[in-house]
């Protein structure tokens, strides 16, 4: 009896363990998939011809970095982001998104697109 009840209090404790760590992983994937949006976002606006080389090299060089940004936080805390650096990398990603959609709809486009 005294086995079953310690077992029981063992998966209780996992369990909530497993609980507690899903929402830092879960914020790490969503910045990666903010990441990756953006980067469809790019193509989409490459291909259709809204965005010029100078402004696909300049966003694009901005999600480099904000990817190598959440890659180095990451390393840094054994693969969990601090709020400090979710909130750095939501702002940075915010302005990236603001950026994509402005170039996307300015006049400029690509010649011959």
């Amino acid at each position: 009896m005294l086995n079953a009840n310690l077992r029981s209090r063992s998966v209780v404790a996992l369990a909530a363990l497993v609980i507690a760590a899903l929402p830092l992983a879960a914020s790490a994937g969503e910045v990666d998939n903010r990441v990756r949006d953006e980067q469809a976002r790019i193509n989409q606006g490459v291909s259709s011809g809204q965005l010029t080389r100078g402004e696909y090299a300049q966003t694009q060089t901005g999600l480099n970095r904000v990817n190598a940004s959440r890659r180095h936080d990451l390393r840094a805390n054994g693969g969990r982001l601090t709020a400090a650096e979710k909130h750095n990398l939501n702002v940075r990603e915010n302005r990236l998104s603001n950026t994509i959609y402005f170039d996307k709809h300015n006049r400029a486009h690509q010649p011959g697109a």
